[in-house]
């Protein structure tokens, strides 16, 4: 009897392609799903606006003779003290934050996930070590340990992005690290060792497919965070630096004002909420979708 190297063979505890596409279809078509769908649409063409330059103003042009006024034709969501576009702000604040969010969540879900999964597959020395920097940093809270780092660092939005990427990234290595240690004793993964397949190998082609659904449920709750903490950030000071807008800013800065001009404080904040609420209602969605407990039903 001839042995083969062909992986192929080895019988794999997978949910089939159909059963993954139908819980893919349900996830959007739930009403949870389809409602974070619209609002994060109107959040990403929101976005779009102000990156090719669609929205009716300049978000950075002033114009005092123009300051204070409310929602109109000419100005949808009123202008503020320096006379300069609210809409305008938004939009562009709204594309800041979906930024930072992206940068700083694709930054620590790569290098998360690569160190739980190395935790959990190798084990020993590699587990203690990575257990040792994710137990360090998960003793600091969230917004106390970004808010340090951006305060070391030269404001920018390069900077904000590493800072949150860097709290991220235990929560990653912790999401990544669990499903590994289930997926390291199953049968298609031992029959892969056994018949030569290397653990690299193993890892990428057998271990790594079967955490999709877990890792994009995570990577979407944690935009929701990541553009909180980047608002957060900015109002305390310590975000994107002007005259960028920033969403948070906006809000720092309608503060004083909002007894004369509270469209300053409602639009920048209820952009922050459909944000938050479309990216969490969309997670809740694919978590219920793609759980195997749920998903059926």
């Amino acid at each position: 009897m001839s042995t083969t190297s062909d992986i192929s063979n080895v019988p794999e505890i997978r949910t089939d392609a159909s059963a993954r596409s139908r819980a893919w279809i349900a996830a959007f078509r739930s009403p949870i799903g389809i409602a974070g769908v619209v609002l994060m649409l109107i959040i990403v063409v929101l976005a779009l606006m102000a990156v090719f330059g669609l929205t009716p103003h300049d978000p950075a042009r002033q114009n005092v003779a123009e300051s204070l006024q409310g929602p109109s034709g000419s100005h949808w969501f009123g202008t503020d003290q320096f006379g300069r576009d609210v809409f305008a702000r938004v939009a562009s604040g709204m594309a800041n934050s979906l930024r930072v969010a992206l940068v700083s969540v694709a930054a620590a879900s790569v290098i998360g996930v690569l160190l739980g999964v190395v935790a959990g597959y190798y084990q020993g020395i590699a587990d203690r070590a990575v257990g040792v920097v994710t137990n360090v940093l998960f003793a600091f809270p969230p917004l106390l340990l970004a808010l340090a780092l951006a305060a070391t660092l030269q404001r920018s939005w390069v900077t904000v992005s590493l800072s949150i990427a860097i709290v991220y990234v235990p929560i990653f290595a912790r999401v990544a690290r669990g499903p590994v240690l289930t997926l390291r004793n199953a049968e298609y993964v031992l029959a892969a060792t056994a018949i030569g397949r290397s653990r690299m190998s193993t890892l990428f082609r057998h271990v790594l497919p079967n955490m999709r659904s877990i890792l994009v449920v995570q990577v979407t709750l944690s935009l929701s965070w990541a553009i909180l903490t980047e608002a957060s950030l900015s109002f305390l000071g310590f975000g994107t630096p002007p005259p960028a807008a920033s969403l948070g800013g906006m809000v720092y800065d309608a503060q004083s004002l909002v007894s004369v001009a509270p469209w300053m404080l409602l639009f920048p904040g209820a952009a922050l909420m459909v944000a938050v609420i479309g990216l969490n209602l969309l997670g809740d969605s694919l978590r219920a979708a793609l759980d195997p407990k749920t998903g059926a039903r």
